[in-house]
């Protein structure tokens, strides 16, 4: 029987490789620019940082999560967010006493236990960063513009912003309380999730994805009526701070998010062009998270994106992505295969992406594989040129060939891929 990749998993192959290698190059770049480093975490935690981090009654940690006991008997958890890995690092390494603000971002693989859909798996990617040791709504500001600018540098002028903000403990659990007493009426019409979780955490209510739930509290609070001074003060400079810059937004007053740890400012991205699933990233602050996770009482804020989204979104503009080409060398004598070789491992030390036939294939055959490579040029070895001392150079494009004196050859081919 053949063994195929677990659902919800795939395979990432050339030429779809090139793509996700110019989307994590714009990420990376544009994070460096706002004066984040990269951190690099485990695959794996222990299960208890996402219990306590993320929270018990996400939906993440209750349903989602890939949970296993290793050899130790230790519960350890394949990581289903960034956020939580970055704060234990943080206080693990005492990273806070340095510089502040602790500025980071990170990539790779995260693992949810997930119904796949279109852009969703099992295993997805997510490009984040996480920003530890200031209060001020400016770092907010700047965070959420650093979003804004990655969509700008990947060309992807048309987005919604949405914003919000989830209060702090002290005026969400003004909140909490009178969300309650909206739901308890109509509890029954829940589904049984909700009907567990609304007591202890109602605004999971609001983030639940079955439609019978929204309908049965129609009407319900929004958290913004009930905000503190503090912290609607703490809004009115971001979304004072968004227009300065001339970044639009939409308030959203249905954007909890959907994780426990939040408070004051959460925000979402939206690309209209994906339709029902235009989501593609956001975040937050989470000023009580360090603390919760057992360290100093440090504020910080971040986002992530789902790379399989962005990707969904940019198809068409990365479909036309160029490759700068290879310089393929073309043996067209057996006797002069040694030739070969050393010629092209010195064009790629020189810095020249270089090729060439170990198959045994004939002359005709050797330009028709160039030609699949997408190779620009060619350097042709034969007799001729060999007794001579020049190389033939031939543009796979234009056909055209010219003659080049080996001093010569590197200077031509510069000259020619430029």
């Amino acid at each position: 029987m053949q063994i195929k990749a677990p659902r919800g998993t795939y395979d990432i192959l050339p030429p779809d490789s090139d793509k996700w290698q110019y989307i994590e190059k714009v990420l990376r770049e544009t994070a460096q620019l706002f004066g984040f480093q990269e951190i690099r975490f485990p695959i794996f935690e222990h299960t208890e940082l996402f219990e306590r981090g993320v929270g018990e009654t996400t939906d993440i940690v209750s349903k989602e999560m890939y949970t296993f006991r290793d050899k130790g008997d230790r519960s350890v958890t394949l990581r289903p967010e960034g956020t939580a890995s970055c704060t234990r690092a943080l206080i693990e390494h005492s990273a806070y006493s340095g510089v502040m603000p602790v500025k980071w971002y990170y990539t790779g693989p995260m693992f949810r236990y997930d119904r796949p859909a279109a852009g969703r798996f099992r295993q997805f990617h997510q490009f984040g960063v996480e920003a530890f040791g200031s209060h001020s709504p400016q770092l907010d500001i700047e965070v959420i513009s650093l979003l804004v600018q990655i969509l700008a540098n990947l060309g992807l002028k048309e987005y919604e912003l949405h914003l919000n903000s989830v209060g702090c403990p002290k005026c969400r659990e003004v909140y909490r309380q009178k969300l309650v007493d909206h739901i308890r009426p109509v509890k029954e019409h829940l589904c049984k999730d909700c009907q567990i979780r609304f007591e202890k955490n109602p605004l999971r209510v609001l983030d639940c994805k079955v439609n019978t739930c929204h309908e049965a509290i129609t009407g319900y609070p929004v958290i913004y009526d009930t905000l503190c001074e503090d912290c609607r003060e703490h809004y009115s400079i971001v979304q004072k701070g968004l227009q300065e810059i001339g970044i639009p937004y939409q308030h959203d007053n249905n954007l909890v998010r959907g994780l426990d740890y939040y408070t004051n400012t959460a925000f979402e991205i939206h690309l209209p062009q994906l339709g029902t699933a235009s989501a593609i990233g956001g975040g937050g602050r989470y000023n009580g998270l360090v603390h919760e996770c057992g360290g100093p009482d440090i504020p910080g804020i971040g986002f992530a994106i789902g790379l399989e989204r962005l990707l969904l979104a940019l198809e068409n503009e990365l479909s036309a992505l160029n490759k700068p080409g290879c310089v393929f060398v073309a043996v067209f004598d057996k006797t002069y295969d040694m030739d070969g070789l050393k010629l092209v491992n010195q064009l790629r030390k020189d810095g020249f992406a270089a090729e060439r036939d170990t198959t045994g294939r004939s002359a005709k055959a050797q330009m028709k594989f160039a030609d699949k490579l997408g190779a620009r040029m060619a350097i042709i070895l034969g007799k001729d040129e060999m007794d001579n001392g020049y190389y033939t150079l031939r543009n796979m494009e234009s056909k055209e060939q010219i003659t080049v004196k080996p001093k010569d050859l590197n200077s031509t081919i510069k000259k020619i891929l430029a």
